[in-house]
């Protein structure tokens, strides 16, 4: 595996991983949805953007997943449950799905700050931040505001059904993401080069 410089172009390994990610997510909506109490459903699908983000870092991670919800937008029903088309993106679950996007950047981001060997639970914190946190931040309000059914604190009281089974998410992400990068060190960008401070040093 080559080298990443953040400032090149990608390459065509970069965009065969990015494809497969956006493959993976989309393949994890197959199992289908489970609403429960609510209007945005329970799907496996955040995982993969958990996988995007830890394993790609934030760029590959986040086009990965643009790239699955622009064929989302062009009407292919990829989406658990098999929805597809622009109407998603102005339903109550639209505000998750750009959490997606912003989600994978954030784990990818706090993922590169480490260097290698990452352990486990730095992919646990990463996963966390951004596979929950961020998500919530912007979906539980989108959601409210689409709805109009309830408040932001309603509407985020009724989305902790949804943590048990992001915890579980963020476990497997971080356990498969850990295994990825000690089998592929140099998978993320500037993974295989010396930090700052050895630079110096040598100097």
């Amino acid at each position: 595996m080559s080298l990443e410089s953040p400032r090149r172009g990608l390459t065509a390994v970069d965009l065969s991983l990015i494809a497969s990610f956006a493959a993976l997510i989309a393949a994890l909506g197959l199992p289908g949805a489970l609403t429960v109490g609510g209007t945005v459903p329970i799907t496996l699908q955040t995982l993969g953007v958990m996988l995007a983000g830890s394993v790609l870092g934030w760029r590959r991670g986040m086009l990965a997943v643009i790239t699955f919800l622009a064929l989302v937008a062009v009407g292919l029903p990829l989406l658990a449950g098999g929805r597809g088309g622009i109407a998603v993106f102005v339903g109550p679950s639209a505000g998750y799905l750009i959490g997606w996007i912003i989600g994978a950047g954030v784990i990818g981001w706090i993922i590169e700050r480490h260097r290698p060997p990452i352990p486990t639970w730095w992919f646990a914190l990463a996963n966390v931040t951004g596979g929950i946190a961020v998500i919530y931040a912007i979906g539980i309000p989108v959601q409210a505001f689409i709805t109009q059914t309830s408040g932001v604190v309603a509407t985020a009281v009724a989305a902790v059904v949804y943590l048990p089974g992001d915890a579980v998410k963020v476990v497997i992400a971080s356990l498969v993401a850990a295994g990825v990068h000690r089998a592929y060190p140099q998978l993320l960008p500037g993974s295989g080069q010396p930090s700052r401070r050895a630079r110096e040093q040598d100097g």
